[in-house]
């Protein structure tokens, strides 16, 4: 069963900290709406559900429409067993016909960790009883006209203040910050979720590798008929777009059991890789014979000439959810070359993968975050000098004007790795931003080592603690946009830049739960070189 009441109570111990002292002692309610089936515009076409993080995070009910409403009081025996009521809506006829009906309370009771299951219609009395039995009680509830949580009658929150002769005071500002702190180290039972959902998703960047490989090996092939008679069957499908590859992967998580993506799958092939966000997954690989600059169109195409797939990377940025609680993987593959990486693909490749692995090396309780990503920038800075994109410096020793704490300073390295080395992660892919990255955060060093330009994307900016699970996903790309104000700096030897700017992109991205004396990689699926390619190439 959902730990629910175990997350309330957590949540309320957050809750009561942040309270000014003379509040502390006061009895404390909570009230939370559920997310509703949404519905596409002005239609009555019902969209995908999927429920609001906190109130799932409180009860683990996916019932939409639902309630919930909590009273602690600390010293007293609710500090220990709050009263838990959850209420879900009652099965209609046009439920049944229509769609899945929501539980009966009996079944509920089986289902839900409260300590008492009803219907809406029973809520107003609930709060009164509870207003009565608690005078002088604080009522929290989540932002309240904001359109980033659920809507909160007036009906319920007006019954604060109508109760006869007592009254109760309501307040949106302790609810939301209790529940990210809470939500920000994760207990048992959360953990194993997350670990099943990056299972899932490890597997589904295996199966688009292994379509891949099949075909570099020509293992797929159309039976009779096939295309003109009857539609393609699954094992008779090539990847050659992005959307193909995209939708192998959603169709591996879906047939696991996963019924939501934890967001909108990136799948980039060529230079569109170097898109950060690219969730279009509408464009084919990049086709020969006439190469992207080649002024010699011999019209090879009309004339029956076979396509040749150029070698590109194909970046695939996806994770399936499992019980509302998110993975986030990223894998960068080679395709065209056999199912190799050109050299240049390959240089960049294994410079990334280097910056995920020293940056994994370092990760314990304690270790600031900012630290790990100057790491990743440092590692990169090196990394680009060896490869002489970067210029060495001219003599030896830290005074030279392309050293590299000259280089830096400069913070160029920011226009190749703009974003954050990662993020927190649970219930949401970008998980409880507030607690993540307070913004009053005494942690930050001022001045920031390195340059300010490496923390303006960054998502996580605290200490490390055990039972936290973050993303590490460095990167390397050749945006042209950002590339565009570093045209002209010194640092960068441009001629050699320039044999790199067709790789696009690469990042690496795996999920870890920081432990107490290190971390443990919930992600499956491989990512060193050989690996990769023997997959990608059908060698393996």
């Amino acid at each position: 069963m959902y730990p629910g009441t175990k997350h309330v109570l957590k949540t309320l111990e957050e809750l009561v900290k942040l309270l000014p002292a003379g509040e502390q002692a006061k009895p404390q309610i909570l009230l939370l709406a559920g997310g509703v089936t949404p519905f596409r515009d002005d239609t009555d076409r019902e969209l995908v559900f999927r429920q609001e993080s906190n109130f799932y995070y409180t009860t683990g009910c996916e019932v939409p429409g639902s309630y919930l409403l909590v009273a602690y009081q600390a010293g007293t025996g609710l500090a220990s067993n709050p009263t838990v009521n959850l209420f879900i809506p009652k099965a209609e006829l046009a439920d049944l016909m229509w769609s899945v009906p929501p539980p009966s309370l009996e079944a509920a009771k089986q289902i839900f960790d409260a300590t008492r299951i009803d219907h809406p219609a029973a809520l107003p009395e609930a709060i009164e009883t509870l207003i009565k039995a608690l005078p002088d009680a604080l009522c929290h509830t989540l932002p309240r006209g904001s359109p980033l949580f659920p809507t909160l009658a007036e009906e319920y929150t007006s019954l604060f203040t109508t109760v006869g002769d007592q009254t109760a005071a309501v307040t949106d500002l302790y609810l939301l910050p209790a529940l990210q702190q809470a939500r920000l180290i994760k207990d048992e039972y959360e953990v194993e979720q997350i670990r099943k959902a990056n299972q899932i998703s490890s597997r589904a960047h295996e199966v688009v590798m292994r379509v891949l490989g099949k075909a570099v090996k020509g293992a797929i092939t159309r039976g009779e008929g096939a295309g003109v008679d009857r539609p393609l069957l699954p094992g008779e499908w090539l990847i050659e777009k992005e959307a193909e590859a995209e939708a192998i992967f959603v169709a591996s998580c879906r047939r696991e059991g996963s019924v939501h993506q934890a967001y909108l799958p990136i799948v980039a092939a060529s230079t569109r890789a170097s898109t950060l966000h690219y969730c279009c997954n509408d464009r084919e690989f990049a086709w020969g014979p006439v190469k992207p600059h080649d002024h010699q169109n011999r019209n090879e195409f009309a004339h029956g000439g076979a396509r040749q797939l150029n070698p590109q990377v194909l970046l695939i940025d996806a994770g399936c959810e499992w019980s509302c609680y998110a993975s986030d993987i990223t894998r960068t593959m080679p395709v065209g070359n056999g199912g190799k990486f050109t050299p240049e693909a390959r240089a960049i490749y294994e410079l990334v993968l280097e910056m995920q692995k020293l940056s994994m090396a370092v990760l314990k309780p304690g270790i600031h975050w900012d630290d790990v990503h100057l790491l990743c920038h440092v590692t990169l800075v090196r990394g680009f000098q060896r490869l002489g994109i970067f210029k060495s410096p001219d003599s030896p020793g830290s005074g030279s004007w392309n050293s590299e704490d000259a280089i830096l300073a400069s913070g160029i390295s920011s226009a190749f790795f703009p974003h954050g080395l990662g993020h927190s992660l649970g219930m949401d892919v970008h998980d409880v931003p507030g607690a993540s990255k307070p913004q009053v955060n005494s942690t930050i060093a001022n001045p920031p080592k390195g340059h300010a330009d490496f923390y303006t994307y960054l998502r996580l900016r605290l200490p490390l603690e055990a039972n936290m699970v973050v993303t590490v996903e460095p990167g390397c790309y050749f945006s042209p946009h950002l590339l565009a104000p570093v045209r002209e700096s010194k640092h960068i030897n441009h001629e050699v830049l320039a044999r790199y700017e067709s790789v696009g992109g690469v990042r690496i991205e795996d999920v870890v739960l920081i432990t107490n004396d290190g971390y443990e990689n919930l992600t499956t699926v491989k990512s060193d070189t050989a690996w990769v390619e023997s997959v990608c190439s059908g060698d393996l």
